[in-house]
């Protein structure tokens, strides 16, 4: 696997577990507090990722559906964005892995 194959499926997998969170904020809204913790809690070493974290706190004052439709949405903007993602939390253990698990077993098909 090629370097940038491999980062186009970190990508494509971060998109994945985005739109899952979108999903689980869609239903549970207040889960919106983990993403503003994160954020707070990183500012203080933040450094070069502070535009990512400026950028994730504009996004967070936006209604929610935008909000959820940032999330979703697979752009290079987004993209970027999400390797600085403040939503580490929202789901559960079992639900990230079952998500790389499912992200592995369809990468592993579409080689076959």
């Amino acid at each position: 696997m090629s370097l940038s194959s491999g980062h186009r499926r970190i990508d494509e997998r971060s998109l994945v577990m985005h739109r899952a969170i979108a999903d689980k904020l869609r239903a549970e809204p207040a889960l919106l507090g983990i993403a503003h913790e994160n954020l707070e809690r990183w500012y203080e070493t933040a450094g070069h990722s502070r535009p990512y974290l400026d950028e994730w706190r504009r996004i967070l004052t936006l209604p929610l559906e935008e909000v959820l439709a940032a999330l979703a949405r697979d752009d290079e903007r987004m993209t970027a964005l999400r390797q600085s993602s403040p939503f580490a939390g929202v789901l559960a253990p079992d639900e990230r892995w079952g998500i790389y698990a499912q992200f592995e077993r369809k990468s592993e098909e579409a080689a076959q």
